[in-house]
Formats: structure tokens, C-alpha cells, sequence
């Protein structure tokens, strides 16, 4: 038998799903309109500015699937904000780093990226709220991993 949701875990479901989706399309909107970044360059170009990676360990570190980075890694090579280079430990691998311009754009997004994060999210919550749910998220984050 079905274990279906009751009314109260049905409008917690329902808020999860629209709250998430309704947020990552307003950051995405914002870094677009702003910058001319999506989300998931923007989310690329920070996993990069903690150093350089092989393309593995990126989309190991981020929420797309290998195809999806590498596309998203080619566009930013396109646009001279990331480069590729060999992997001096394997020889068909391959590391992505930030150009300098990807750095300066990454700075410049990241200014009003946190402005929005703090307006749409951190302002929202008290410190209880915001600690119980990066608690949460995370377990959800972690019964995903696959």
C-alpha cells in the first residue's frame, strides 16, 4: 500500500518544490539580466575560483550532469572566462580553471549575487530557520547523492 502524504506534509512537499524552483529562477533571472551569467556558469565559475579542477571533480562538486558541465565549460572557454588545460597525473584528463576576465566577471557577479542571496533567503529567516534549513537541505542533499 501507497504510504500517501497527509495535508501537512503534502503543503510542506508542495512548499519545498515551489520555493526551490521559484528561488533558482529568480537567482538565475538575476545573474542573467545582471551579468549575462546562468546560474550554473555562475555556479561553475565559483567551484573554479577555489582553484583549478579536473573536469571529473567539477561535476562531481556540482547539481548537472557531466554533459550539461562540459557544454556549460564550453561556452565559458567561448567567452574567455575559464581555460582547459592537460592534466600533467593523466593524460586524458583534462583541468579547468579561471582566466583572469573569468575572475573579474566572478567578482563583479558575486557583489550583487550575495545582495540578492541575503534578500531572498538570509533576511527572510531568522537564525533558527536558516540553520534548520541548511540541516535539512543538506540531509536531502546527501539521501540524493548517487
Amino acid at each position: 500500500m501507497t504510504p500517501w502524504l497527509d495535508p501537512a506534509q503534502q503543503r510542506s512537499w508542495r512548499a519545498l518544490v515551489e520555493g526551490a524552483g521559484q528561488l533558482l529562477a529568480r537567482v538565475d533571472r538575476h545573474l542573467r539580466d545582471a551579468h549575462g551569467l546562468t546560474l550554473a556558469e555562475y555556479e561553475i565559475l565559483v567551484r573554479l575560483s577555489e582553484g583549478h579542477l579536473h573536469m571529473s571533480e567539477l561535476a562531481d562538486q556540482v547539481s548537472h550532469s557531466r554533459a550539461r558541465v562540459t557544454q556549460t565549460v564550453d561556452r565559458l572557454v567561448r567567452a574567455d572566462l575559464v581555460r582547459r588545460s592537460p592534466c600533467p597525473e593523466d593524460r586524458r584528463g583534462v583541468h579547468a580553471a579561471l582566466t583572469d576576465r573569468g575572475r573579474a566577471v566572478l567578482d563583479t557577479a558575486a557583489r550583487d549575487h550575495v545582495l540578492e542571496v541575503r534578500r531572498l533567503v538570509i533576511d527572510v529567516l531568522d537564525p533558527d530557520e536558516l540553520t534548520a534549513l541548511g540541516s535539512a537541505m543538506a540531509k536531502i542533499r546527501d539521501a540524493t547523492q548517487d
